[in-house]
């Protein structure tokens, strides 16, 4: 089982959940993050550290947020590791409540 990071992270990525993930399995890309579900322990403690609540274990992923299972394990091939905090994105206040984000996902 695993973690799956999901559309509220697009276009906000916050790193809170980064620093307290103790086996590093966060990818970064422009404007997002994953999960590495090679790498995940499952021990939870990056879900409540996420100011939009992205971040569910796999066995909750709402219907409409399925995909995101896919993607976390495809771009966590491609994306380098991320163990550090850092600020985030400028505009991620405005984008923080946004829905249907998909179609700004860069990868």
């Amino acid at each position: 089982m695993t973690h799956v990071v999901t559309e509220a992270c697009i276009r906000c990525k916050y790193t809170d959940c980064v620093d307290v993930c103790p086996v590093d399995c966060f990818r970064e890309g422009p404007n997002f993050l994953v999960i590495d579900p090679d790498e995940c322990i499952d021990c939870a403690v990056c879900i409540p550290e996420c100011p939009v609540g992205a971040i569910v274990p796999e066995e909750d992923v709402p219907t409409a947020q399925l995909p995101f299972i896919k993607l976390n394990a495809e771009l966590s091939r491609q994306w380098p590791s991320i163990t550090k905090r850092k600020g985030a994105l400028p505009d991620a206040d405005d984008w923080k409540d946004k829905t249907d984000k998909l179609g700004e996902l860069i990868r």
